[in-house]
């Protein structure tokens, strides 16, 4: 049985949630017997990788431009035509730019499944016309896939509210089990101590809101504690330079985008980790810190309340004063682990889930 994927920038080892849940998910869809086969974006790709397959998921290159623009709009529209010339039982599409192209899929006699990670219209990088040209796709990947999937409770309801689609599914992000680092050599080499430092990654983007955190940091200096911001940026735009920037006069660590070992210590030995997002669908971040233990600290947007998180760990999104205070109230208290529920988020039963939905595709009559 053969799935094609496309809407991600890639696998392995290539920065994003999306990226992130399609390099977890794929190699268990090969173990339930499915043949799945990936397409990347040439832009994304290292140029020491040549690989054609991970873990099973065969790996296919296809050409775009890297600018924000077009990169998206053109490689998916590639990507459907591959996937008709090839062929395949169901083509998987990720995310709501992507699935402006959902409808050409059917109408090229695919069966579709559609993912939607989040309403990336609300991100503040997008200007009016590609936040229309998101919200389009939202609208027709809803009303043209043969089953939709939604990674939260909160894109469920909009997409009930918006578009009267009651028969999406919901399965969560997911994350793997923490691996503890005992080596210290890594965050030693940033100038780290374990436990003295505070964590956040993700894409060095707008809503991420990486700028504010550093600014309300600035105002605990007398704590001893670094901040550590890991990641990057896809395209360098003036927010970019500027967060950058900032970091520097403030004397936060930026590691760069880290995977692996590098990643396990950074987990491992942090203090508290932070998530100031103005907009999420579910962080696969978040679920990491929570995998590794971490007391949380989170933005109380709809996205990181539907995580079952104590009442502590929420302060008001954007507000600098508000999260000044909650990092003061964790901070000035001795590290504690925390035991949470991750059952929910476990990759090996939503990898069961997705098959799930395939069979239901494939043995539905509905072309």
């Amino acid at each position: 049985m053969r799935v094609i994927v496309i809407g991600t920038r890639g696998i392995p080892n290539i920065q994003g949630g999306v990226e992130t849940h399609c390099e977890e998910l794929y190699p268990r869809m090969v173990k339930l017997n499915y043949r799945v086969h990936l397409i990347r974006r040439t832009c994304y790709v290292p140029v020491e990788d040549h690989l054609t397959e991970f873990k099973g998921v065969e790996l296919s290159n296809l050409f775009t431009v890297r600018r924000i623009t077009i990169e998206t709009i053109l490689h998916t529209f590639l990507a459907v035509l591959y996937a008709r010339k090839k062929g395949t039982d169901i083509l998987h599409v990720h995310a709501i730019g992507p699935a402006i192209f959902i409808p050409m899929a059917r109408m090229l006699g695919m069966k579709v499944v559609f993912t939607h990670h989040g309403p990336d219209y609300n991100r503040a990088k997008w200007g009016p016309v590609a936040k229309l040209v998101l919200k389009f796709g939202e609208r027709w990947g809803t009303a043209w896939a043969n089953e939709v999937i939604v990674i939260s409770e909160v894109i469920k309801e909009l997409l009930k509210e918006k578009y009267k689609r009651t028969d999406t599914h919901l399965i969560f992000n997911g994350v793997s089990p923490a691996i503890l680092s005992n080596k210290t050599d890594f965050i030693e080499s940033l100038g780290l101590e374990p436990r003295k430092y505070v964590f956040t990654l993700g894409r060095f983007v707008e809503e991420k809101g990486f700028d504010y955190l550093i600014k309300a940091f600035k105002k605990i200096d007398q704590l001893g504690f670094r901040l550590v911001i890991a990641g990057d940026a896809d395209h360098e735009i003036p927010y970019t330079k500027h967060l950058k920037k900032l970091a520097g006069m403030n004397n936060v660590v930026l590691p760069g985008f880290v995977k692996g070992e590098e990643l396990h210590q950074l987990f491992t030995h942090a203090r508290l980790f932070v998530l100031p997002s103005f907009h999420e669908g579910l962080p696969i971040s978040l679920l990491e810190a929570m995998s590794y233990k971490l007391p949380v600290l989170v933005s109380d947007i709809p996205a990181n309340k539907q995580v079952a998180l104590p009442g502590n760990t929420f302060f008001v999104t954007g507000d600098e004063t508000s999260l000044i205070k909650s990092l003061e109230n964790i901070l000035q208290k001795d590290f504690t682990p925390i035991d949470y529920d991750m059952s929910l988020y476990d990759w090996d039963k939503i990898a069961l889930q997705t098959d799930a939905i395939y069979q239901k595709v494939l043995k539905s009559k509905r072309k």
